[in-house]
């Protein structure tokens, strides 16, 4: 797999979560523990985006 279809599958999976995340908070009585578990994947990904582009290569 290619570095930018890589990206593409990860950038695609941020969106998502961040769908997930507007969704649960906007609940009612948004679940705290959800929230912090989708934030928490969120920001992994972006974190392993970021390692992917400052890769030299």
């Amino acid at each position: 797999m290619s570095l930018d279809t890589h990206l593409d599958q990860l950038k695609e999976r941020h969106a998502t979560l961040e769908s997930r995340i507007t969704e649960e908070d906007q609940r009612p009585r948004p679940d705290s523990g959800t929230l912090t578990r989708l934030k928490l994947e969120k920001l992994r990904l972006k974190e392993e985006m970021e390692r992917l582009r400052a890769r030299p290569g």
